[in-house]
């Protein structure tokens, strides 16, 4: 088989390299494209080096699947050229997530709709999305809730990790916490010892397109356009993961050792839940790994049939490589 990782110079490209190696795949042709100034590069990978080559060179090779982090523009520009060339696209951008027509893909709770997609073009190569980050760990810790009883409404915070920003991100907090100026700022303020309620760009409604990516996402996932969601997000000067407060308004009433168990064998998900010896998910507990954490599980005493949890993930992992390559390999075991 031959995969392509296209971004793969980036931190979630590079990632996506790790996993792939990690899942099986370190013996198949891996193809790694990037932009132009990446082009001749080596990468180290399951003990041999790769050469970075062009977009186009990818497109020209054929691949079997092409996995994107490189962005929404490079998405929308390359994406297509791959479909028609009979690559599968699963992207991790933001460029297809609300088109109507594209699957939006948590391979836990909604492969089908991939599979679908696929039926419905003829079995052809198709484009699929990869979610936020910040959604995809929501959504995987609440979908037997949702199976079990439905979501009428969620209210969210988010604490997200800079590393969703990317690599500059990174090189500020680790300047900042050497004392020094930063070479070039990721944000508009310090984030060393500081955070800010601010994750994306601004909306005229006030919200932030990270905040709104909450709302339309999970609606698409749970293909239930009727979940009323509210969500704040803030930038933490973490690295590990992004953590959630998550207060969820189910439409009936719940018995708590049964959500307890339900969240408890959800694939994909640990309940690290033990208050009295200090047990819950932290982004250190998350950090390199492809769980999703559940934790701080309690009635909400204000509203009937609702209840908080804290949710943590890795973001560069369940939250980005691992999702999309967990795509790939249910579409590799059900086609």
């Amino acid at each position: 088989m031959k995969i392509a990782v296209v971004g793969a110079t980036g931190l979630v490209g590079r990632e996506m390299l790790t996993v792939l190696n990690e899942r099986g795949f370190g013996q198949e042709e891996i193809i790694v494209a990037a932009s132009p100034k990446s082009i001749g590069k080596k990468i180290a990978f399951a003990g041999r080096n790769l050469t970075v080559i062009s977009v186009d060179d990818a497109i020209a090779a054929h691949p079997d699947f092409a996995i994107f982090s490189a962005g929404a523009s490079a998405s929308r520009q390359y994406a297509p050229l791959f479909a028609a060339a009979g690559t599968t696209v699963i992207d991790n951008s933001s460029a297809w997530r609300k088109d109507p027509e594209i699957p939006l893909v948590v391979p836990e709770i909604n492969i089908d709709s991939a599979i679908q997609a696929i039926k419905k073009s003829g079995n052809q190569a198709i484009i699929i999305a990869n979610p936020n980050c910040s959604t995809i760990q929501m959504v995987l810790a609440i979908s037997a809730l949702q199976r079990e009883y439905g979501i009428r409404r969620i209210v969210v915070s988010t604490y997200q990790s800079i590393t969703g920003t990317g690599i500059k991100a990174v090189r500020q907090l680790e300047a900042e916490e050497r004392g020094e100026k930063p070479e070039e700022m990721a944000y508009v303020y310090p984030i060393h010892r500081n955070l800010f309620p601010h994750g994306g760009d601004w909306l005229d409604s006030g919200y932030t397109t990270e905040e709104q990516k909450l709302v339309d996402e999970t609606r698409k996932i749970f293909g239930d356009p009727t979940i009323m969601v509210s969500a704040t997000v803030a930038r933490v000067p973490v690295v590990g993961g992004h953590s959630e407060s998550v207060n969820v308004e189910l439409k009936k009433e719940y018995d708590l050792d049964e959500v307890r168990h339900l969240i408890e064998s959800t694939p994909g998900v640990v309940l690290y839940d033990d208050p009295a010896h200090n047990i819950y998910p932290m982004p250190i507990t998350a950090h390199h790994k492809d769980d999703v954490f559940v934790g701080r599980l309690r009635r909400d005493p204000s509203l009937p049939c609702t209840l908080n949890l804290w949710v943590v993930a890795d973001n560069i992992r369940k939250g980005a490589a691992t999702n999309a390559i967990q795509i790939m390999q249910a579409l590799l075991k059900k086609l």
